[in-house]
């Protein structure tokens, strides 16, 4: 790096040319757009830490011109994915359409519906009532439905398991 100390921590990467649709400004310094800064930076990430990366930009509304290759839109989904096949439980359909409501996850024949509900998307009131409403569509649809945190996905995963599993071998016919 000619005329620029190095900072540590910090890793400067050049491409010897840029058109100007590949770079754009973020508080007045020019920056790679973030497709490309996405694109460059796949090669330094695992698979996961690239999809997060992914994801973050699209809830920013940034277009990067590029899929998470995953079926899952939040690390929260990842993680959920990750504790069904540690606990070896049955795969779940994932981010799937249910009537007018897409779901986290669903086990069509054992009729349950697990939602990951992390803070930042399901806060505020409007979040509440429309996720009183989908619950309240899917029961009359005659579906179960679990919420669970990032806090039990994470940190009670054995306890998340034991329940999703309880909830798949449930007789759904029997009498109350």
């Amino acid at each position: 790096m000619t005329g620029r100390a190095e900072r540590r921590g910090i890793r400067i990467h050049r491409r010897p040319t840029l058109s100007t649709q590949q770079v754009t400004r973020r508080h007045h310094i020019p920056v790679t757009n973030p497709a490309l800064t996405i694109a460059d930076i796949r090669s330094e990430l695992e698979a996961p830490q690239w999809r997060r990366a992914v994801r973050q930009a699209e809830v920013l509304g940034l277009r990067t011109g590029l899929e998470a290759s995953a079926p899952t839109r939040s690390e929260l989904e990842d993680r959920f994915l990750a504790l069904c096949r540690r606990h070896r439980l049955p795969p779940p359909e994932v981010n799937v359409r249910v009537g007018r409501w897409e779901v986290d996850f669903l086990w069509p024949v054992q009729r349950l519906v697990v939602e990951t509900d992390g803070y930042r998307f399901h806060r505020g009131h409007a979040a509440f009532e429309t996720d009183h409403v989908r619950d309240l569509d899917l029961r009359n649809a005659g579906l179960d439905v679990l919420h669970l945190t990032y806090d039990q996905v994470t940190n009670h995963s054995s306890q998340v398991a034991s329940v999703v599993r309880r909830e798949l071998e449930a007789d759904r016919n029997a009498p109350c």
